[in-house]
């Protein structure tokens, strides 16, 4: 068997190094945009306006920063999400969710040229009173990738599962936060679209402190609720 679409495996290497990038994705949605800063946010941060400033872990200042923003409300497909994208140093990729009682769905993202839709969304993180060390949810997706002109590339099923391993202390460029440790586990058969195991941060209120991509918080736009960090 001679392996993945070209297209497939070039995707499978974008979402495992930030940064790539160059032609315009395929407008699939509409997105107003706010430059103003939130000063209140949610539990798990999405608000218009929102930015997050990130670098790889154990990397030495003073490179340019990853920049990950709040866009707001948009309609992906017929479903009301809110989108937040990352860009810097030639990064581009925007991903789809909804923020409710039950948690943090993914319905999917776009990198340049390239669009990931996910049948039923992806569980990314649990309700809000859920939170607890030896947590653990998992779930299946439907994968459909699509070029730039809307033609399929590929279909295929993707399957996670998260575990809550810690709560702690952690010291970053932004700080000092206290974070929940998760680690996401993922495998697909579509060539391995993500890498097997990730590890991420999250902090209530603050958002992802550690990316599954590895960077680190620098900087944020935005104050703290109480019950978050300072």
């Amino acid at each position: 068997m001679s392996g993945p679409p070209p297209l497939l495996a070039a995707l499978a290497l974008a979402l495992l190094l930030p940064a790539l990038g160059s032609c315009a994705p395929r407008a699939t949605t509409t997105t107003v945009q706010s430059s103003t800063p939130v000063t209140g946010v949610s539990f798990y941060p999405h608000e218009a306006g929102l930015t997050w400033s990130y670098a790889p872990e154990g990397e030495a200042g003073g490179a340019p920063p990853y920049v990950l923003r709040g866009l707001g409300a948009t309609v992906y497909g017929s479903q009301a999400v809110q989108a937040e994208q990352l860009t810097g140093r030639g990064a581009e990729q925007t991903w789809y969710r909804t923020y409710d009682a039950a948690g943090v769905h993914l319905y999917g993202l776009n990198k340049p040229g390239v669009n990931v839709q996910l049948t039923p969304p992806w569980l990314e993180y649990p309700a809000e009173n859920a939170w607890r060390v030896g947590l653990s949810w998992e779930g299946q997706s439907q994968v459909t990738i699509r070029a730039a002109d809307g033609t399929v590339q590929g279909q295929g099923t993707l399957t996670y599962r998260y575990l809550v391993q810690d709560r702690r202390s952690v010291q970053t460029p932004a700080g000092t936060f206290d974070v929940w440790v998760v680690t996401r586990q993922i495998s697909d058969t579509l060539g391995g679209l993500f890498p097997a195991t990730q590890q991420v941060w999250f902090t209530p209120f603050v958002g992802e402190v550690r990316t599954p991509e590895g960077l680190l918080l620098t900087a944020r736009n935005f104050a703290a609720r109480p019950g978050g960090q300072p």
